[in-house]
């Protein structure tokens, strides 16, 4: 137990990387349930596939001999590519998946989202294979692993820059929902979608703002996580976007706070269990957490229950 409790501060710290990876992918899924009330189950491969949008960014720089930048303007770049392409995929996402299903049965809408997961999985697997790509350490200098010590405190500059990263693409999404024209126009159609299609506002290019919005996060939690681990598989979209959708869930789907809550507190569950159930049980304690939520209080620890109208 005492040497648990001299490890307590560097699981913090690793929880608290793991829950802004978490809680960034939270939010994407908790902002399109919120406009469309249904889960996008093609989130997850859009994580995964922004990390590897990283990954051919820095390896098609080795294979040309680019001159490496500063580590920092490195990471700035592969994070804007992951970005922009999961992006780009979320909008091919509601256009060809959902839109053309969005009168049908919610079932179909499930149906639709699955097959996309399951075909973007497909076409990874098919250029780069199952095994994970790695990314070489001096790729980004050795500043980027420089270590800190804090007492008995170890961090990595490299998980600094994860969580100021999660930190700041969260600022800046809740100064852009709070304060801008576009963020008050999407609150609006997830409060009413009928409603604010009669004060006036374009519902079909919000819908696509949302999409956009949600599959950048999760890009980007796919390069940071990636950069973290100096690792990319294809088949971490389907584990991590589970875990993003129970931090979604944990928290309270539909709302803003609630996911941010609920990833930090899944993040946290993991760290702190990781001592204690090795391997792939460290993943027990989370969800059997998420069940206990799910089965005294569905609506999540932040969320409203919603009245059924009759």
């Amino acid at each position: 137990m005492d040497a648990y409790l001299e490890q307590l501060p560097q699981q913090m710290v690793h929880g608290l990387t793991l829950g802004g990876v978490f809680a960034l992918i939270a939010v994407g899924f908790s902002m399109v349930y919120g406009v469309l009330f249904i889960l996008n189950f093609a989130h997850g491969e859009l994580y995964m596939i922004g990390g590897f949008a990283g990954w051919w960014t820095i390896d098609l720089m080795v294979r040309n001999h680019v001159p490496l930048v500063h580590a920092g303007i490195l990471i700035i770049l592969v994070l804007l590519i992951a970005m922009t392409v999961s992006a780009c995929l979320g909008i091919m996402v509601e256009r060809f998946a959902y839109r053309p299903l969005r009168k049908s049965p919610r079932m179909h809408l499930v149906l639709s989202a699955l097959g996309i997961s399951l075909c973007l999985q497909a076409v990874v697997l098919t250029f780069h294979g199952p095994d994970p790509r790695f990314v070489p350490s001096y790729v980004l200098s050795p500043e980027s692993f420089r270590l800190f010590y804090l007492g008995d405190l170890v961090i990595s500059s490299m998980r600094i820059i994860v969580i100021a990263a999660a930190l700041l693409l969260i600022a800046v999404l809740t100064v852009f929902l709070k304060n801008t024209r576009l963020g008050k126009a999407i609150r609006a159609v997830a409060q009413d979608r009928e409603a604010a299609t009669l004060m006036g506002i374009d519902t079909d290019k919000i819908i696509v703002l949302v999409f956009l919005i949600s599959s950048a996060l999760g890009g980007a939690a796919g390069i940071l996580a990636g950069l973290l681990s100096s690792q990319i598989d294809p088949y971490s979209g389907l584990q991590v976007g589970f875990k993003g959708l129970a931090a979604a869930l944990l928290g309270g789907m539909g709302t803003f706070f609630g996911p941010l809550a609920g990833g930090l507190i899944l993040g946290f569950l993991e760290a702190f269990s990781g001592p204690f159930l090795p391997g792939p049980y460290k993943d027990m304690a989370a969800f059997v957490v998420l069940f206990l939520v799910l089965l005294f209080r569905p609506w999540g620890l932040f969320g409203k229950r919603a009245l059924e109208k009759i």
